[in-house]
């Protein structure tokens, strides 16, 4: 156990990436288990609202294939809901798999999505099914397993808070924001550039009551058909307003006043055919001011070597040229030259190791290594 802002959760603090790792690794070892007439143990996925915990296990599901049930237990209003309702059979009384419970074998993961946010009695229930995968007269077909997410006690949240003999039942770890890790996501989920630019420069905006990863891209879906933020200003403040804190309202207004809504883009970056004037300059300009802007430095990196490792673009012979000047700039911060330099060594796009047939940007890398 662990506190953070006021906050209590259970497990390492961990980026979306991890989570989905330590998730998979635990559960390949529950269907070894269970081959082995071993138990199985369940995964609590903990963290604040709206950072993608569901989607996570939903994509872990359908990236290994296996079938996934979801139910969430706050909506649960009676027993029933969750152990079925009582029957009779040969003389005796049972109690029926209520609708939502699997019955084809597994692989499969049953996801209980904000445990903690059910009623008391509920929470008592679902002890016993993480106990025995089982309750009163059924039981969780072969090879099923279960996922839960829960929001961290403490705070302002409505939560029920579980018990050690709960706790001690589950395998735990709590999922952070981490603005690198969403740009990826968001590059490859098609979210407005735009936003994905807003984001990686301000990532504390992230943090909020209203203010999500979650309610920031329905934001960023409602602004997309918008060509021009700034000729649109009143109208992105309603939408803003709709959904987000009054200081990401504010934030976002004064990003597109100052154009960095509009950096350039990687493919501006790659397929420039005068880098001096198309790309130079106009980089300069933005991030050259009173304070040096390092971190929308950072979100063009960022942007780009997302951007080609997602696209898995084949770089022709003067897109690497760009490239390599792009990484040879005077004014790249060192740390991010090289932070740029091993993301592109390490991508699975194979083109882009020809950047390093660069004597220069080798030597660069080499000498900061």
């Amino acid at each position: 156990m662990a506190a953070s802002n006021g906050y209590v959760f259970y497990g390492v603090e961990s980026t979306s990436q991890e989570v989905r790792k330590f998730t998979e690794h635990i559960l390949r070892a529950n269907l070894a288990a269970e081959e082995k007439g071993h138990k199985k143990t369940p995964v609590c996925i903990w963290g604040t609202h709206g950072i993608g915990k569901t989607e996570v296990v939903q994509q872990i599901a359908r990236d290994n294939n296996y079938q996934f049930v979801y139910i969430a237990p706050a909506q649960f209003e009676e027993m029933g809901d969750l152990i079925g309702m009582p029957a009779i059979e040969n003389g005796k009384t049972v109690f029926r798999a209520p609708e939502w419970v699997p019955t084809q074998p597994g692989p499969g993961v049953l996801l209980i999505d904000d445990v903690n946010r059910a009623d008391d009695r509920i929470l008592r229930g679902i002890m016993q099914l993480l106990q025995n995968y089982e309750l009163v007269s059924w039981k969780l077909p072969y090879q099923w397993q279960i996922v839960l997410t829960a929001n961290p006690d403490g705070g302002n949240y409505s939560v029920t808070p579980m018990d050690d003999a709960m706790l001690t039942r589950m395998m735990h770890i709590t999922m952070k924001f981490d603005s690198k890790v969403w740009a990826f996501w968001a590059e490859k989920a098609g979210v407005d550039p735009r936003g994905i630019n807003f984001v990686l420069t301000y990532p504390e905006v992230a943090h909020g009551s209203r203010t999500t990863p979650r309610s920031l891209v329905q934001f960023f879906d409602s602004i997309s058909s918008i060509k021009s933020l700034s000729d649109e200003l009143p109208l992105i403040q309603m939408l803003a307003s709709s959904c987000l804190d009054e200081e990401t309202v504010t934030s976002f207004i004064s990003y597109v006043q100052q154009n960095l809504s509009e950096l350039i883009s990687p493919e501006e970056i790659y397929e420039a055919k005068d880098f001096s004037r198309q790309v130079y300059h106009p980089v300069k300009k933005c991030v050259d001011q009173d304070v040096f802007r390092v971190d929308i430095m950072a979100t063009i990196c960022t942007r780009l070597i997302n951007h080609l490792t997602i696209q898995n673009i084949k770089l022709k012979p003067e897109q690497v040229k760009n490239i390599q000047e792009f990484i040879k700039i005077d004014f790249l911060p060192n740390d991010l030259r090289l932070s740029l330099l091993q993301d592109l060594v390490q991508s699975p796009n194979a083109t882009l190791k020809m950047v390093m047939a660069d004597p220069e940007v080798s030597r660069l890398l080499l000498k900061k290594m």
